[in-house]
């Protein structure tokens, strides 16, 4: 949705890749990782083209907060957000030729109103918090929680779109959205 709006012309391509944490492994090593792993997977399959991959990780007071299993583990999630502040880590890497030749971290920090049970039980009942990691989407009913963002909000959607697209421009990618701009 973001490149999309940003006017880059693009394929999805699924990575195959599992996204497991590394005993010890902090959140923005986690994500570069990730980042990294997912655009040599799909770099391997297509070494003539450029190829973009992102992931992005929560973490709270030193804990990652992942996909939630089940609406319990949403609630959980949510209860442990709920009046706190916590870190959202976007990573990029770019690849051609089964090469990554740039890979960039962008933090943003999220702060989160105190919620109330019944809050977050409705907004669990959406479905939305499932397939989200933290357990909420900021494109959703979920930017009701936030209180403050310090950094990109698109960050926090899964994509920093400033330093991706001066990134693709370095590999000679041009968003049609800044070209008319």
């Amino acid at each position: 949705m973001l490149l999309g709006a940003a006017g880059v012309a693009f394929e999805i391509v699924e990575s195959r890749i599992d996204e497991i944490r590394h005993d010890g492994e902090n959140a923005l090593d986690f994500a570069l990782r990730m980042a990294h792993e997912k655009a040599l997977s799909v770099s391997h399959r297509f070494p003539d083209t450029l190829v973009l991959a992102a992931d992005t990780i929560v973490e709270c007071d030193g804990q990652i907060l992942g996909k939630p299993a089940d609406a319990a583990a949403a609630r959980t999630i949510l209860r442990r957000l709920s009046g706190n502040t916590h870190t959202v880590v976007t990573a990029f890497a770019i690849a051609r030729g089964g090469t990554v030749s740039e890979s960039v971290p962008v933090l943003s920090r999220v702060t989160f109103r105190a919620l109330s049970p019944e809050e977050i039980a409705a907004y669990v009942a959406t479905g939305d918090p499932l397939d989200k990691a933290g357990a909420y989407g900021i494109q959703d009913a979920g930017a009701g929680f936030i209180e403050r963002v310090d950094g990109a909000r698109d960050n926090v959607m899964g994509l920093p779109v400033r330093e991706v697209l001066a990134a693709l421009r370095r590999h000679g990618i041009a968003a049609s959205r800044e070209e008319s701009d």
